[in-house]
């Protein structure tokens, strides 16, 4: 009677019953398991291009938009959130300090960090995270967490990162217009250390684009959806984090690598 009521034949029914699954269907099938297992692997945060090329690491080749179009068909998709940010009005202080790496040539690490801060909260209450990041890479070199929002944040966060890798003299940090990095002590201690200071231009928010691109990815894929009663949490948590992001997380900046990896082939 189906086949009545949709035009076919019963021969044709029996014929396709007996055929079974393409080769085609089978193979989207065994993609789909990789798929998932990188998918789930990083907590949901990659999207179809970092799953290629994750593959592509591990030898499986395939195409982009066969796996962009497996996962619509399974709804997979990656996380993502948009970004919570206050910027702190200090004009005043701003006129002397210029965007130092608009014209730098990159070409290894070193050249140029960059620096932000931004707000998490623990049991409702603000808790404030400092960031330093290599521009070339896009490793993050050193972090500093604390319930005030003043230099000692920011400078912990540098200090940190300069006694991981050195920093030497001519180096460009560059960070937003916050007030935190006009002050006298943050200002002292760049210029005894030959640090060349850069800032955005003002009304000019991409310009540490690299920045907020990373604190959109850990808010996304870490903070977004999870309550935090306790710093040591927090703390654990943005451990954790920086070192998948180091060593695990592919960019597509530097050309699907990890930080780490991407580093390795400049030696």
């Amino acid at each position: 009677m189906l086949c009545r009521v949709y035009g076919v034949s019963r021969f044709g029914f029996y014929s396709w019953k007996a055929r079974g699954q393409s080769k085609h269907t089978l193979e989207d099938a065994k993609l789909l398991t990789d798929i998932e297992r990188v998918f789930y692997s990083v907590k949901g945060v990659y999207g179809s291009l970092k799953i290629q090329a994750k593959l592509k690491h591990e030898g499986v080749y395939v195409g982009k938009h066969r796996v962009a179009r497996i996962m619509k068909e399974h709804g997979l998709k990656a996380r993502c959130a948009k970004i919570y940010r206050c910027h702190a009005k200090m004009d005043r202080f701003y006129a002397c300090i210029k965007n130092e790496i608009r014209d730098v040539d990159l070409q290894t690490i070193n050249q140029v960090w960059l620096g932000d801060v931004t707000y998490l909260k623990v049991n409702d209450e603000w808790r404030y995270l400092a960031v330093i990041l290599d521009k070339y890479s896009r490793r993050v070199l050193g972090w500093s967490l604390s319930k005030k929002r003043d230099a000692a944040l920011s400078l912990t966060a540098f200090q940190r990162a300069a006694k991981k890798r050195m920093a030497l003299p001519g180096l460009r940090f560059h960070s937003d217009r916050g007030a935190e990095y006009v002050a006298t002590r943050y200002q002292n201690w760049l210029k005894k250390h030959g640090i060349i200071q850069s800032m955005n231009r003002k009304g000019v928010m991409n310009d540490n684009a690299e920045m907020e691109s990373f604190f959109h990815n850990f808010k996304a894929e870490r903070i977004h959806r999870n309550v935090f009663v306790t710093d040591k949490q927090l703390r654990g948590t943005i451990n954790q984090y920086v070192r998948f992001y180091n060593h695990k997380r592919l960019h597509s900046s530097v050309n699907y690598l990890t930080p780490v990896q991407y580093e390795a082939t400049l030696i």
